[in-house]
């Protein structure tokens, strides 16, 4: 969402750049896996130097992770030909990525920036069937509110305020029905309350919650549009060779 899928999140700093994309407040230091993409790049760049790129590398890192975690069921072909980004700037992750305090108008208004319809953007959502976050991104919705029928399941709420009751900024898993697992879950623990961030509630909103039910519900549905929607975002504000390089290594422009 960040100049586009060029890997520009990739770039570490420098004395021309002590502010890149990863240091930006949404990515530090959440932000892990650097390693995973450099051992690619070493790896391609040792088998045929100056072909692959690294916004490549991340795209198909990304349909990798999806076929692992779904244990094989979100599959899909990922179009390569990217060219690397040599811009990347701290200050544009607050402006172009969604926020867990995103309301659902907020959602629509940042995908559609990117040229997601809202539908794919209730798609996307979905991959909070995974991960972690840290408990800073949801303390605003706890403790729950029972009176506020978008507010935390309070099972879930006590659960997390307990884990959260530890020194600094710990972190707790986003789906704890199947944290491990790239499924549907997401969609039943929105139906259920169980979800972490307000941008998540937001989804009960009576414009998306139908297509929440029918993520729910129907087998292979989510999947099928999942796999759709990440090809699309991978497609986002892509560079030219007049506009971008294939990077030597991912952390430095050439």
């Amino acid at each position: 969402f960040v100049q586009g899928c060029d890997a520009s999140v990739l770039l570490d700093p420098t004395s021309a750049n002590a502010q890149p994309e990863k240091l930006g407040i949404p990515n530090f230091p959440s932000l892990r896996g650097f390693e995973v993409i450099d051992a690619a790049k070493a790896a391609l760049e040792k088998a045929c130097p100056g072909i692959v790129s690294c916004a490549d590398i991340v795209a198909l890192a990304g349909r990798d992770a999806s076929v692992i975690l779904s244990n094989g069921k979100v599959n899909f072909n990922m179009p390569s030909g990217r060219y690397d980004g040599r811009v990347s700037i701290a200050n544009e992750t607050l402006f172009n990525l969604p926020p867990p305090f995103a309301t659902l108008q907020l959602l629509k208004d940042m995908f559609a920036s990117k040229g997601l319809s809202t539908d794919e953007m209730v798609t996307l959502s979905g991959a909070h069937t995974v991960g972690i976050s840290h408990c800073s991104s949801f303390s605003d919705r706890l403790p729950a509110n029972a009176s506020d029928p978008s507010s935390m399941d309070d099972k879930l709420a006590k659960s997390v305020q307990r884990q959260c009751n530890k020194t600094g900024d710990p972190t707790v898993v986003q789906d704890v029905v199947s944290p491990s697992f790239l499924d549907k879950q997401y969609y039943q623990n929105v139906l259920k309350r169980k979800v972490l961030f307000n941008s998540d509630a937001a989804l009960q909103s009576p414009e998306t919650i139908n297509e929440v039910r029918l993520n729910a519900r129907i087998s292979g549905r989510w999947e099928k549009k999942f796999k759709a929607a990440m090809v699309k975002m991978g497609s986002i504000e892509l560079k030219s060779s007049a506009t971008g390089e294939i990077r030597k290594q991912c952390r430095f422009v050439n």
